[in-house]
């Protein structure tokens, strides 16, 4: 449990509900991979100067992740507050993966769909691997088509979690009758 005497104790608080524990969730882990993946790319493939994209870019992977932390947060007193969060982190997200899906076809780079043949690899490594230690050896060796199909499948996932995540909480939601609490 979090030791800020501000965050209040659910214990003391019969009207809280508990409190996901957002580092578990394969989404978060897979943004905080995303978001420092997003810091490496814009540093080694973006202009230093005069190119808004990398604050644009940079500020939405944190946005995707940041979001989720706050929803889970809310949680604990409205499932309709961590709905729309979750669902700002999702858009988020989107942002994100646009933008590299926009630097693939301004570079005139690859992307790599079902077609491609080293999609199914490239799906497969970013499903078994959540963690940031799982990716940072690749920071530097990767190529800016590798590293932007990397983010692109990331980004895909992510959202498939989510989405998926969010309809499970509108479910129990509904289950729980709908209150502000539940």
């Amino acid at each position: 449990m979090d030791n800020n005497p501000l965050t209040p104790d659910p214990k003391q608080y019969k009207y809280l509900r508990k409190q996901t524990k957002w580092e578990a969730l394969w989404f978060y882990q897979k943004t905080v991979v995303l978001y420092q993946m997003t810091v490496v790319f814009c540093k080694r493939f973006l202009p230093a100067y005069g190119d808004r994209t990398v604050d644009q870019m940079v500020q939405a992977a944190r946005s995707g992740k940041q979001n989720i932390v706050e929803g889970s947060a809310d949680g604990v007193t409205s499932t309709e507050m961590e709905a729309k969060l979750l669902n700002v982190a999702r858009a988020s997200i989107k942002e994100l993966k646009e933008d590299y899906l926009d630097y693939l076809s301004v570079h005139k780079l690859s992307l790599w769909d079902k077609g491609h043949p080293r999609y199914a690899a490239m799906q497969a490594f970013c499903h078994d691997h959540n963690r940031l230690a799982d990716y940072e050896l690749y920071f530097e060796r990767w190529d800016d088509e590798v590293y932007a199909n990397a983010a692109v499948t990331l980004c895909c996932m992510v959202d498939t979690m989510m989405q998926t995540y969010i309809q499970r909480k509108e479910e129990e939601f509904v289950k729980q009758g709908a209150s502000r609490k539940g």
